[in-house]
């Protein structure tokens, strides 16, 4: 009955601007248990809901994680950040995952790197209240940057990773309407150069780290300039990292 329906379901998704319909229409099957839930999450879809959203779950970095309605979802570029991370990370080191949302980035982390002591942290409740259910065994807490943290780590940080919002606030327009209407202006909007909270957490994070330790964060290529004068400015020493394939960058800035 549902292969029967599946053209029908495509043409819908399609209309309603859903590139990869076919693709969708699967999933959202396989998410339903009876028809008339599969109408509601197709309806849901239509009206432009995030698909995330909608199947309440994400696929990132080979790890299935709950999503939450009001929480940013994690894109598939931000893999290019945990690559970073776990190939610069000391053995045993202790990593802070910064404006953690759900959690994604500590979960690929911990996947990828058992021995490393990880702890995540947001501004928003609602995300570390979702990052909870996504991190068991780790500690989440809420707070602004590193000042979440227990004092007893000021100085042990062996590495910083953020996924920081870096949308310049007057291109947040030109973001999917799906992204505007259903994640948080707090998780987009990185204020006039999209680099704001980067600079906050530049200042904010040298005495947080141990020696050696570094400071990685996800921009869009064309901000390079501009983040690497910003970290320069704070004390740091700074490259980094392009993805062409993930089509994002990361900065890597060391004491």
């Amino acid at each position: 009955m549902r292969r029967e329906r599946r053209p029908e379901l495509v043409r819908q998704l399609r209309a309603a601007g859903c590139v990869f319909a076919e693709e969708e229409a699967a999933l959202l099957e396989a998410a339903a248990s009876d028809p008339v839930q599969l109408e509601r999450l197709v309806a849901r879809r239509t009206a432009g809901e995030p698909l995330e959203l909608v199947l309440g779950w994400v696929d990132f970095d080979g790890i299935r994680l709950g999503t939450a309605a009001g929480v940013f979802v994690p894109r598939a570029r931000t893999q290019h950040l945990v690559e970073v991370a776990a190939a610069l990370a000391p053995t045993g080191g202790v990593v802070a995952d910064v404006c953690c949302g759900i959690g994604a980035v500590a979960a690929a982390l911990g996947r990828r790197r058992p021995d490393l002591r990880l702890i995540a942290c947001d501004v928003d409740p609602a995300a570390t209240c979702a990052a909870r259910h996504n991190l068991p065994g780790i500690d989440v807490v809420t707070g602004d940057l590193l000042e979440a943290l227990p004092v007893t780590e000021r100085g042990r940080l062996d590495m910083v990773v953020a996924n920081t919002p870096y949308v310049p606030t007057d291109e947040l327009h030109t973001m999917p309407r799906e992204a505007r209407e259903h994640e948080p202006a707090l998780a987009l909007d990185g204020g006039s150069d999209g680099l704001d909270v980067q600079r906050r957490l530049a200042v904010q994070a040298r005495t947080w780290m141990a020696p050696g330790a570094a400071l990685l964060t996800e921009i869009a290529a064309d901000q390079w300039p501009a983040a690497r004068d910003l970290f320069q400015a704070a004390g740091w020493v700074v490259r980094w990292r392009p993805s062409e394939h993930w089509g994002s960058a990361v900065v890597v800035a060391t004491a």
